[in-house]
């Protein structure tokens, strides 16, 4: 529902690499200070409870605990003061805005961390399996494993 003229305008003013991050994501939220002459990077640690806008007014806010009381900034996703944003962890919500998290205090924050892929969590995969399982037994492969072990057998 936008303009188009304001659209081709504001393209040059979007940042090309977007972090890729959701709502329930904890993230690290690198931004630039100056101070004088000095440039500093200053890092923000929380979990994302709202995405909102579009185009060069899209923005996300990252809420933390400090000292026993609930910090909130706004950061805008565009912005060139912000240099990168890192996830941390993935949290599963089925909502988009968790404003609820703001009653809630200690371990009750805390979001259910989202399954990962096989592909980008190859290396954690290896490691439980080695450690072995409840009761001593190894894991059965998946059945795409197994069907090229017999293959190859």
């Amino acid at each position: 529902m936008t303009n188009k003229i304001i659209e081709q305008v504001e393209q040059a003013y979007l940042k090309k690499d977007i972090p890729q991050f959701t709502v329930g994501d904890t993230v690290d939220v690198h931004t630039r200070i100056i101070e004088g002459e000095k440039e500093r990077i200053q890092i923000f640690a929380g979990t994302v409870i709202m995405k909102r806008g579009r185009g060069t007014s899209e923005t996300f806010t990252v809420r933390r605990i400090v000292n026993n009381e609930g910090v909130e900034r706004i950061f805008p996703l565009h912005s060139p003061f912000i240099s990168k944003v890192v996830v941390k962890r993935g949290g599963e919500t089925r909502r988009a805005k968790l404003f609820y998290l703001r009653d809630r205090v200690g371990k009750a924050v805390k979001l259910t961390e989202t399954k990962r892929t096989k592909a980008s969590t190859d290396g954690a995969a290896s490691e439980k399996s080695a450690g072995g399982a409840k009761g001593g037994k190894k894991p059965s492969p998946p059945a795409a494993e197994r069907e090229l072990a017999g293959a190859n057998a």
